[in-house]
């Protein structure tokens, strides 16, 4: 089997796409009002799906994390230690929610944390100094 993308299943997608296009950076290929949302950041498919829709497809209901929930992350890389700093400070003001602010990992590794507005946490990273 071959990856080709991920999804999340969302509760309000207008907000959530202008957050991951115009926050975040990703391409937009569908309308924000679509059932389905296909967004593409550096050659990565990452799919929106409505919670409600898709619980409609599956004739059956899920639950769901409310606020910042830790089942996973989205983890994006940038080019140095720098670029962590400025694009954290750079995606909180346009509205991302601030959850680890940039440090330094024992393994090397220049860090932070954000959540978007649904509560789902995208670390921002890079080994390079």
């Amino acid at each position: 089997m071959k990856l080709d993308g991920f999804g999340i299943f969302v509760k309000d997608m207008p907000t959530m796409v202008r957050f991951y296009r115009d926050v975040l950076g990703f391409e937009i290929k569908e309308e924000e009002t679509a059932s389905n949302v296909y967004l593409v950041k550096n050659g990565t498919l990452f799919l929106l799906y409505r919670r409600s829709d898709f619980e409609q497809m599956a004739s059956r209901s899920f639950s769901y994390a409310d606020e910042i929930n830790g089942h996973y992350e989205i983890a994006m890389s940038v080019e140095n230690y720098a670029a962590v700093d400025d694009t954290f400070a750079k995606v909180v003001s346009r509205g991302a929610a601030p959850v680890l602010e940039p440090t330094t990992e024992p393994w090397g590794q220049r860090t932070c944390y954000i959540a978007d507005p649904e509560g789902n946490l995208i670390e921002i990273g890079s080994f390079t100094k």
